[in-house]
């Protein structure tokens, strides 16, 4: 009898120290108990515009050491794509001989790649050699034209861009056939939004909204639970007068806009846009305000929707719905209304 009296204590102090355990392991594998999460926030300049990321983890976080490693990437970026730096690799393959093969970097063979896939998929309605009709238009680097440049300007201009004068090899090696100017700005900043969030997520971090100069990816969740929500703007000239026009939520997805409404200029009282057709040489002359893309991958998306401001309404939207975990919003200017037109799917990213 003195054994079993002695021994019930003792079972009862080893159930307590089991449920203690228990909820210790509970406690602890929940992670949210344990270490709060909290969202953090990063922001600064590149590529001529702003970045802004929001991040939520529950680790102990340095943002020094990020911001440190985000600003790392972003200058390597700006190292292989830049058009402003002459010794970016950009600017070294532009001068470099033409039909002679070279080895370029990961990073600027993966722009290539989308590249030449934007330009087979649009029948080249986004071609990246524009430069020579940007700067003759007055919106590169040079000054602006205060009149309509001439038809022969115009065509010789013309003469010098094709993106199919770029030839791929293996192993990263490419070449231009013909003396072509490469410019990979339409699709730069959507390249950067899916390297910063790559090395977030490739970290363990996997809810992560990254923002550059308006393209947008976002992976995971918010710090509520639900998809990150991201406005798009009203087609305005008035930087003054931001108006929402739609919110969207993004999970694993990227979304990018590109419009007509703020980089133009006015001859004899008509507007010409900063987005170029590339098989005419003009600036498009269309109804249409803006385009947003909603994609996979935010270098994709940003593409795109440049060049779903040249193609026509009906065929831009067609082309979209052939296209899988792609969905686009083109906002139409008539008079002074807007009018919405979607792809199949893509009320399906609006916020209720």
């Amino acid at each position: 009898m003195e054994n079993k009296k002695e021994t019930e204590p003792v079972k009862h102090i080893n159930r307590i120290i089991f449920f203690i355990y228990a909820s210790l392991f509970i406690f602890y594998s929940n992670g949210l108990a344990a270490f709060p999460s909290h969202e953090y926030t990063l922001s600064g300049k590149t590529m001529g515009t702003f970045y802004t990321i929001k991040f939520i983890t529950s680790k102990k976080t340095s943002m020094s050491l990020w911001k440190a490693r985000v600003d790392k990437r972003l200058k390597d970026i700006n190292k292989r794509l830049s058009m402003f730096d002459p010794k970016s690799e950009l600017s070294l393959f532009n001068r470099h001989k033409i039909g002679t093969p070279i080895k370029v970097s990961s990073d600027f063979y993966t722009n290539l790649l989308t590249a030449k896939k934007l330009y087979e998929l649009t029948k080249g309605s986004w071609d990246g050699t524009l430069k020579p009709l940007v700067d003759l238009w007055g919106f590169g680097t040079k000054k602006r034209m205060l009149q309509i440049p001439e038809e022969d300007k115009i065509n010789l201009a013309l003469s010098k861009t094709g993106f199919h004068h770029i030839v791929f090899y293996e192993k990263q090696k490419i070449l231009k056939a013909r003396n072509i100017t490469l410019d990979l700005g339409s699709i730069a900043k959507g390249y950067g939004v899916d390297a910063l969030a790559q090395l977030f997520t490739s970290s363990g971090i996997g809810d992560v909204l990254v923002e550059i100069g308006g393209e947008l990816a976002g992976s995971g969740l918010n710090k509520k639970g639900n998809p990150w929500s991201v406005g798009i703007s009203k087609p305005d000239t008035q930087f003054s007068n931001q108006k929402l026009y739609k919110i969207v939520q993004l999970n694993n997805n990227a979304i990018a806009t590109s419009g007509n409404y703020r980089n133009f200029f006015e001859i004899n009282k008509k507007t010409f846009s900063h987005i170029i057709d590339p098989k005419t040489g003009f600036p498009v002359d269309n109804s249409i305000a803006s385009v947003s893309v909603i994609s996979k991958d935010c270098i994709f998306a940003d593409g795109l929707a440049t060049a779903l401001m040249v193609i026509d309404l009906q065929n831009a939207l067609d082309l979209v719905n052939r296209l899988e975990d792609t969905e686009c919003l083109i906002i139409q200017k008539k008079a002074t209304k807007f009018i919405s037109h979607t792809s199949d799917n893509f009320d399906r990213f609006i916020k209720n």
